[in-house]
């Protein structure tokens, strides 16, 4: 079956930096688009960033320029590597899969891992 499973959050001081890791099964990964959400307390779910099977990314207006999204095929893995941290990127942080569709779709999305959490301090 499919499985995501995200590791790498924490606590982290404003200005610092994480990155988060997806690590993928029971897909064909490197064909799969791929995509990071968070979701902040008492908020919806909000896209952060795609990644499609050429690697090419797509970004949030809020996170572009400080967030990077990238994999490896060969460890079926997406990962999201996260600067200039703020205190309003505090999150719980999900990777999911959206098969064939590159898209920022939330709805689109349809296996999704249980999230990480990444606190910034201010």
């Amino acid at each position: 079956q499919v499985q995501l499973t995200e590791s790498g959050g924490g606590l982290v001081q404003a200005g610092g930096s994480l990155t988060l890791s997806c690590a993928a099964s029971g897909f064909t990964f490197g064909v799969a688009n791929m995509g990071w959400f968070r979701q902040a307390p008492g908020k919806e779910r909000e896209f952060v960033a795609a990644i499609d099977r050429r690697s090419e990314g797509e970004y949030a207006a809020s996170v572009k320029g400080r967030f990077t999204i990238s994999r490896d095929n060969a460890k079926n893995t997406v990962f999201l590597q996260m600067s200039s941290l703020k205190p309003e990127d505090t999150a719980i942080y999900s990777c999911a899969t959206s098969g064939k569709y590159f898209t920022t779709d939330k709805g689109l999305y349809n296996y999704w891992g249980q999230g990480t959490q990444v606190t910034v301090s201010s």
